[in-house]
């Protein structure tokens, strides 16, 4: 079994680095990955996609113990998908609540920046914001 990809090449196509990618055998997320006979893992493509999944459920907030119940049930077969889909259900409603979160505050900062612009420009002056204020600069030197 020396095809399939490598930890590296896996951690390339995910952004899951090594590290994470040996802990999460550790705690279980990820069982049975094939070995070549060096003894290193070799990564299937059903692997690189389960990854992808873990790594999207990760950046929207899904707890580790969840992911982990979570695999537990995928494991077991169909006969957990609704308990499954109810999970992700679950953190559907989870990660809606934050986008509505995230809108709100989102809308305070642009109320924020626009009454600045509108105190900048009744006072007759513009200021340009550091990172383009410091990329004038440097032309001008």
């Amino acid at each position: 079994m020396d095809q399939g990809l490598t930890i590296r090449q896996v951690s390339e196509v995910t952004g899951v680095t090594a590290h994470t990618l040996r802990y999460y055998e550790r705690i279980g997320l990820v069982r049975g990955v094939p070995r070549a006979r060096s003894g290193h893992r070799r990564y299937r493509e059903e692997d690189v996609t389960w990854l992808v999944f873990l790594r999207r459920m990760q950046q929207t907030g899904m707890p580790i113990r969840r992911l982990q119940e979570y695999a537990a049930l995928r494991r077991k077969g169909d006969l957990t998908s609704p308990r499954r889909r109810h999970i992700l259900e679950e953190h559907r409603q989870d990660v809606l609540k934050r986008i509505g979160e995230l809108t709100s505050n989102l809308a305070i900062i642009e109320k924020k920046i626009a009454m600045y612009e509108q105190a900048e420009a009744a006072a007759g002056k513009v200021i340009a914001p550091p990172e383009r204020r410091s990329a004038a600069s440097a032309r001008a030197r």
